[in-house]
């Protein structure tokens, strides 16, 4: 007789939620206001461009070098652009080709872009002469008239590597090709500041990794937002 009473109890309250609830739902389906997705998916939370804001790490270093093209291109080439930053040799025979594909994935992804170029550095300028760069451009198909790949005298790239971005390069007669580099890349917005975002706890990650593929799909998350500010 008590349960009796129990399941009569509950199915009274059932009934009047649906009196009040099944008008709501079909009410907000007509207008298109249904949530979409299940909330333990996270969907409908702070869209990408707030739920990444990036931190500004400080003035990037300067610079004036040659590129390709036998011109000089300097910082203020790239002003009121984004751009990523690298350092590379065109004999490199380990990490580069991988930053090589990285890179063009990159300038595949923001091509026809005014406001987003790309600046590869060599570290080897004895033999990456103007022509050789232009070359290296060339074997990899290069598109971008905003990518340029530069050169200049040894020991002041290697203190804009070094001293500069703090992104490691040198000679090491022991390696293969002779170099050892960084295979990490700097991003620059458009007021000519690094740009970050942070890891997973907290700390500004600096600099993306070009050999990685969750770093390349990073810092062009990270791009597309600098491009919209």
């Amino acid at each position: 007789m008590f349960k009796n009473k129990s399941y009569i109890g509950i199915s009274f309250i059932v009934l009047i939620f649906g009196i009040y609830a099944v008008p709501k739902i079909v009410d907000r389906v007509t207008k298109g206001e249904i949530v979409k997705g299940n909330r333990l998916d996270n969907v409908g939370l702070k869209d990408s461009k707030s739920a990444a804001k990036l931190l500004t790490i400080g003035p990037a270093p300067k610079f004036e070098l040659t590129n390709q093209e036998d011109k000089k291109i300097s910082n203020e080439s790239y002003k009121g652009k984004v751009y990523v930053l690298e350092f590379f040799f065109t004999t490199c025979p380990s990490i580069c080709p991988k930053m090589n594909l990285s890179m063009l994935e990159i300038e595949k992804t923001f091509f026809g872009n005014p406001n987003f170029g790309i600046v590869s550095i060599t570290i080897d300028p004895g033999h990456d002469t103007p022509q050789v760069l232009k070359d290296h451009a060339k074997l990899l198909g290069v598109k971008s008239s905003n990518w340029n790949f530069l050169t200049g005298d040894k020991a002041t790239i290697m203190d804009l590597s070094n001293k500069g971005f703090n992104l490691y390069a040198g000679e090491n007669a022991k390696v293969n090709g002779g170099f050892e580099h960084s295979g990490l890349f700097a991003l620059i917005d458009k007021d000519g500041n690094i740009r970050c975002r942070k890891d997973e706890f907290g700390n500004p990650i600096l600099y993306y990794d070009g050999l990685d593929k969750k770093g390349v799909r990073d810092i062009q998350e990270d791009i597309k937002i600098l491009l919209e500010e």
